[in-house]
């Protein structure tokens, strides 16, 4: 035993265990011996920024080569807001939680590549019509959408609701690690996207994706001396809500952005088909807080931490929506990157922290539209003797193989900024 403290201490700079918990496993709690009442107030402002190099496929050069992908756009992207959170304790360990974010700004922008060349159907000079008719001549060419091209979204986001359990505290048993479960729900409460709308800085468009959404989570901490090394892996369900969009709600945009849209509202093409399928995304965090400064009221924390989320395919708003204005079908793809925090304790009652983080988004198609179903059981989308098997989404220009857009290079940057009031 006492090698194993000889050990313990080393890894430890010498400190003694002490109770604690990282931020990721923060629980209010009331009805307790020395707190009868845990209460947390967040104020925060968040900006985050994303920017995607976008490509586009084209036919092999050569006989019998492979695909190959021309640099088209870059796409850039910025997110600012204020978000309003609230925590209370139920009872000990047990915590309830609302949440409001007010976006102050959804900006998006798409300019072309310096020195862009495609010699498949490019963006001006398009020739090809999205039901796949072809002008021939291309005397009069319609473009897929102006470039460069602007969007401006805003409003009050959508409200959150959460409740969460500490089965394990550390603070009550130094023996036992922090242990946190919870189950956060995202209600569509903001007023429904719709990208078909042209917006203006004076005439922004809503944010809404009128998506429920399920997000079960677990946290474990543990605080050894002058460190909090800490995990979080969580699960989000989405369910389409009230009023959700699909592409099939807005017949009138020209030129036409459906390849099909006389098969919308067929048994076989209903709204829930052809609506939003917002993604299924799930994630692990790990790192750990490091106290660098310690005294009765006063702390100051250093927060590293790494992070891997998946986001599955799925029909919803993505860097391209914008500009051809409608929802579309974006493939699977990975997020890894880290973080880097600050945390201040400056009174009993007052915590500020501000954070940086960075993440890789792994290449992923963004057009990618099946072209139809098999209703007759014949074994092929039959284009010309069964016409309604082919999906009214799917647009020849954009979603043909060879014609698909991908988003490469993509990054995104975040920060935030906020102060907690504990009561």
């Amino acid at each position: 035993m006492s090698r194993l403290r000889a050990v313990v201490a080393a890894l430890t700079l010498g400190a003694p265990f002490a109770a604690g918990a990282a931020d990721v496993t923060r629980v209010a709690s009331s009805f307790e011996d020395d707190d009868p009442f845990g209460l947390f107030i967040d104020i925060g402002f968040e900006h985050t920024q994303r920017r995607t190099k976008i490509l586009r496929e084209q036919l092999p050069s050569q006989p019998g080569g492979t695909r190959e992908y021309a640099n088209v756009l870059w796409y850039a992207g910025g997110d600012s807001r204020l978000n309003l959170d609230l925590a209370v304790g139920l009872y000990r360990d047990v915590q309830l939680t609302f949440g409001l974010p007010i976006v102050i700004a959804q900006n998006e922008s798409l300019d072309f590549v310096s020195g862009t060349t495609l010699e498949s159907p490019s963006i001006s000079d398009n020739c090809v019509k999205a039901d796949g008719s072809v002008n021939g001549s291309c005397t009069t060419p319609q473009p897929l959408f102006g470039v460069p091209g602007e969007t401006f979204r805003g409003g009050l986001g959508n409200m959150r609701f959460g409740l969460a359990w500490a089965v394990f505290n550390q603070r009550n048993d130094e023996t036992k690690p922090t242990w946190v479960v919870g189950l956060d729900y995202e209600a569509p409460t903001a007023k429904m996207l719709d990208p078909s709308k042209v917006t203006a800085p004076d005439d922004r468009g809503d944010i809404g994706d009128r998506t429920h959404k399920y997000t079960v989570y677990t946290a474990l901490s543990r605080r050894i001396g002058v460190a909090d090394p800490y995990f979080r892996m969580h699960y989000t369900v989405p369910v389409r809500g009230p009023g959700f969009y699909s592409n099939c709600d807005s017949l009138n945009v020209e030129p036409q952005n459906l390849g099909y849209p006389q098969n919308c509202g067929l048994p076989e093409w209903d709204r829930k088909t052809t609506g939003i399928q917002a993604p299924h995304t799930g994630g692990v965090m790990f790192g750990s807080e490091f106290t660098v400064y310690d005294q009765p009221n006063r702390k100051m924390a250093l927060d590293i931490r790494a992070i891997g989320n998946y986001v599955s395919e799925g029909r919803y708003y993505n860097e391209l929506s914008g500009m051809l204005r409608k929802l579309l079908y974006t493939g699977d793809y990975a997020q890894f990157g880290g973080r880097v925090g600050l945390t201040a304790q400056l009174s009993d009652v007052l915590s500020v922290r501000g954070s940086t983080t960075f993440l890789h988004n792994t290449d992923h198609v963004l057009t990618d539209e099946q072209i139809g179903k098999d209703l007759n059981g014949n074994g092929t989308v039959d284009l010309t003797d069964n016409p309604d098997e082919i999906n009214p989404n799917f647009d020849f220009r954009t979603d043909f193989v060879s014609r698909r857009f991908h988003a490469a290079e993509s990054k995104t940057f975040n920060v935030q900024l906020s102060a907690t009031f504990q009561f």
